[in-house]
């Protein structure tokens, strides 16, 4: 995790946690004029667009406050969604059985994209089998990783 992600999570999460909710992730991507800042949070029961508005204005609050970002920014918050990204090798764990796309920073065995089932983590690799070959993917090295919903 970058430091400046470690920065938004350490200032960010207790303001989640201390509205009631779940901080699930935060991601933020910077693009110049377009950089996005996106906090995911969940709560039992599932998430509605108010509690959406209440951590955008306390977080908007605090951000302003600390001004971690020095650039302009567009600041989303949001429920992870049936395709949830997963953050942690404690989401990773609690996900298994379940389809996952996983993309790495750095190609491992001559690939950045994995699609398969998420057999769970290892120490700090995250166990995923596609076809009949099981991958342990290090924990750092993943990039993006989204469940893929099944509607059966």
């Amino acid at each position: 995790m970058s430091s400046k992600l470690e920065q938004l999570q350490a200032l960010l999460a207790p303001v989640v946690e201390g509205l009631g909710y779940q901080c699930w992730g935060i991601e933020y991507v910077s693009q110049g004029k377009h950089s996005v800042l996106r906090i995911y949070i969940d709560k039992e029961g599932g998430i509605l667009v108010e509690d959406c508005e209440a951590v955008s204005r306390q977080a908007s609050a605090i951000l302003d406050v600390e001004d971690p970002i020095s650039s302009e920014y567009t600041l989303e918050v949001s429920s992870p969604g049936m395709d949830r990204p997963l953050f942690t090798l404690e989401q990773f764990a609690a996900h298994a059985g379940e389809q996952v796309k996983i993309k790495l920073r750095t190609p491992f065995e001559g690939r950045r994209n994995f699609q398969g089932l998420l057999r769970g983590v290892e120490e700090q690799d995250v166990v995923v089998q596609v076809d009949q070959h099981e991958f342990l993917l290090p924990i750092d090295s993943i990039d993006k990783a989204n469940i893929i919903p099944s509607f059966d």
